[in-house]
C-alpha cells in the first residue's frame, strides 16, 4: 500500500553555512563597521545581538536571504521580542522543527474532510498518509500544501 509521511524539517549543516555567511556579510558592511553585531545559534534558537534595535532589523532580511538561497524556508522563522539593555539590543529567534501536535490534528481533520480514500495517522512529530492509490496521496500533498499551516512541510519516506 503506497504511503508517505509529512514533516517539516531543516537541514542543520546548511544553517550553519547561512549563518556564517549572514556573519561574514554583517562583519564586511560598512553600516555595521565597529558595532560588533552578530547572530548565534544556540540549538534551535538563534539570537540576533547589535547595539541597536534598527540594525537588528537590518540583520533579519540578511538572515532570510542567506536562508533562502541554501534552500531553508525561511517559514520556519519565529522573531521574538527585541529586548534592549546595556546599550545592547538581541532578538531571539526560534527554529521551528517538527509537527506539534495541534497543527497534526489540524492536518489529519483535512485529510479526513477531503473524502479521499486515504488514511492519515500522527507517529510522533510527524503525519504517516497511506492510501490504495498514488493520485490521493499526490491530492492529499497538494491539499496540505494548499492549507497554509503556517510551517513548510516535506513529504518524505515515499512506498508503494
Amino acid at each position: 500500500m503506497p504511503s508517505f509521511d509529512v514533516v517539516s524539517e531543516i537541514d542543520h549543516h546548511e544553517l550553519t553555512n547561512a549563518l556564517d555567511q549572514a556573519n561574514r556579510e554583517i562583519g564586511t558592511r560598512y553600516d555595521f563597521k565597529g558595532s560588533n553585531a552578530r547572530i548565534e545559534a544556540n540549538g534551535n534558537e538563534l539570537v540576533l545581538e547589535a547595539e541597536a534595535e534598527f540594525q537588528l532589523k537590518q540583520m533579519a532580511p540578511i538572515l532570510k536571504e542567506r536562508l533562502a538561497k541554501r534552500g531553508i524556508d525561511v517559514g520556519c522563522l519565529e522573531f521574538g521580542d527585541v529586548v534592549e539593555m546595556n546599550r545592547r539590543a538581541r532578538q531571539p529567534v526560534k527554529v521551528r522543527e517538527g509537527l506539534d501536535q495541534d497543527i497534526a490534528r489540524k492536518m489529519v481533520r483535512l485529510i479526513k474532510d477531503s473524502k479521499l480514500k486515504v488514511q492519515a495517522a500522527i507517529q510522533g512529530e510527524q503525519v504517516r498518509v497511506s492510501g490504495k492509490k498514488r493520485d490521493d496521496l499526490q491530492q492529499v500533498m497538494q491539499l496540505l500544501r494548499d492549507a497554509n499551516l503556517g510551517l513548510p512541510l516535506q513529504f518524505t519516506n515515499r512506498r508503494d
